[in-house]
């Protein structure tokens, strides 16, 4: 007899199938993309820019290195390690084209056009040799691809023996009544200033839910150790708001 079961997934606090996933998160990004990087400064009152410099800090660019920024998007990250070694290249990888085209208009990509690509792709399948870069940095997105597991297993594959992968993605915080405050400023505050902002609140509550639908700081490091990764530790940012997984491919 055929199988009729079917894979589901998480979107928010829905059960989907796995099948839809990735076409409900184009919808939401290709929603927001115009207002992204507003929201970002709105949601988090500036501070994911010290989170991003922070990344920065640990990964420690250096000139001749080629950066993979995986759900890339609007180019933050890309820029960012670019400004820290001038002699370094990056490609910038979404599966959402209005979000690289956003990219593209901000100022900083006019004046980096020789060592800025922009590319559409999928996480779990990159269009991208094997061992194609020395540097693996995905931001707030791996929360937002239907099987995590296969894109690390994936950004381990394109890295270079020695290459670096980092994930900053928010995460829980250890202590059970600042998590609570966290849960109700997220749940009240943010949805209302998706409405406010981008007029669209249904994708900025699909983003909540997913902050609190992903794994835990120690059960997201062992999935790195899983995909193959070495060495692999994290931070917390801002008590656990956020955090840094870094690992390497030995």
């Amino acid at each position: 007899m055929p199988d009729t079961t079917q894979k589901t997934t998480h979107f928010g606090n829905q059960t989907i199938p796995e099948a839809d996933k990735a076409g409900r998160v184009h919808g939401v990004f290709t929603s927001v993309a115009s207002k992204y990087d507003v929201m970002n400064d709105v949601m988090s009152a500036g501070v994911h820019r010290v989170w991003k410099d922070a990344m920065m800090d640990w990964l420690a660019p250096r000139d001749g290195q080629r950066l993979l920024d995986v759900a890339g998007g609007t180019g933050d990250i890309a820029f960012r390690f670019l400004k820290r070694a001038p002699g370094a290249s990056a490609v910038v990888c979404d599966m959402t084209e209005s979000m690289l085209i956003s990219g593209q208009q901000r100022a900083e990509a006019e004046k980096m056009p020789d060592r800025l690509n922009w590319v559409v792709g999928d996480a779990m399948e990159l269009p991208f040799e094997d061992s194609s870069f020395d540097v693996y940095t995905i931001s707030f997105g791996i929360r937002n691809v239907t099987r995590p597991q296969e894109a690390l297993i994936e950004a381990c594959r394109v890295l270079r023996p020695g290459g670096r992968l980092m994930v900053l993605e928010f995460s829980q915080l250890p202590n059970p009544g600042m998590q609570k405050l966290y849960d109700l400023y997220s749940f009240n505050v943010i949805p209302a200033m998706g409405k406010l902002i981008a007029n669209d609140r249904d994708s900025y509550q699909y983003l909540v839910e997913s902050i609190r639908q992903f794994p835990d700081q120690e059960t997201f490091l062992a999935m790195l150790r899983q995909a193959g990764f070495a060495n692999a530790k994290y931070r917390n940012l801002s008590m656990g708001v956020a955090a840094l997984h870094s690992g390497w491919k030995i």
